[in-house]
C-alpha cells in the first residue's frame, strides 16, 4: 500500500481511508503508518474525545522505538518527550490550549523539525502552526459501534472542517 502519494489528485480527499474493526485492526493500521514516519514530519490527530487518537498516538510510539510503558495521554502536560529508535518523539495535546500564542511561548515549533517526530492531538486549536507538510489523520466511531472505527490519512485539511 502506498501511503502518501507525491501529488495526489485532491489533496483534501483521503489518500487512504480503512474500516478498523478492533483495537488490535488500530493498533497494526498505526504501526504500518509509522514505518512512513522520519525525524521532521509532523502528524495531526482528528477525531472526538474517545475516537482513538491515543491509541493510535501510542501504537505508533512504540513502532517508532519508544520503550516508556506508561505513554501518559499529554492532557495536562500538553507534552511528553519520548526516545524512539532513531528519532525522538513529541505527543502533544492541544485541547486545553486556546490558539497559536500559546503554543508558540512553549516552544512547540522546535518539536516540528529533525530529530523530532510531532504528534498532535487536538490541532484544531491551533491550526496556523501546520504547515503544507503535516500529515492529518483523522479517526471516527461508525455505526454505534464501539469498537469500529473509520480512519482517513490525509495530505492537507479541509479549511472548513
Amino acid at each position: 500500500m502506498r501511503w502518501l502519494p507525491e501529488v495526489p489528485p485532491d489533496r483534501t480527499r483521503p489518500v487512504t481511508e480503512k474500516r478498523l474493526h478492533s483495537e488490535a485492526e488500530t493498533v497494526a493500521f498505526a504501526e504500518e503508518f509509522a514505518h512512513t514516519l522520519k525525524p521532521g514530519d509532523v502528524v495531526a490527530m482528528h477525531g472526538d474525545l474517545g475516537a482513538g487518537k491515543s491509541v493510535f498516538c501510542r501504537a505508533v510510539m512504540r513502532a517508532l522505538g519508544v520503550k516508556d510503558e506508561a505513554m501518559p495521554s499529554p492532557t495536562f502536560a500538553i507534552i511528553q518527550e519520548y526516545e524512539g529508535k532513531d528519532c525522538r518523539v513529541a505527543h502533544m495535546d492541544w485541547y486545553r490550549l486556546t490558539g497559536g500564542d500559546e503554543l508558540d511561548a512553549i516552544g512547540v515549533r522546535d518539536y516540528m523539525q529533525p530529530p523530532w517526530i510531532c504528534l498532535i492531538e487536538w490541532p484544531g486549536r491551533a491550526p496556523e502552526l501546520l504547515d503544507a507538510s503535516t500529515r492529518h489523520v483523522k479517526l471516527a466511531c461508525v455505526d454505534d459501534d464501539l469498537e469500529v472505527r473509520r480512519v482517513e490519512v490525509l495530505t492537507t485539511w479541509p479549511k472548513q472542517a
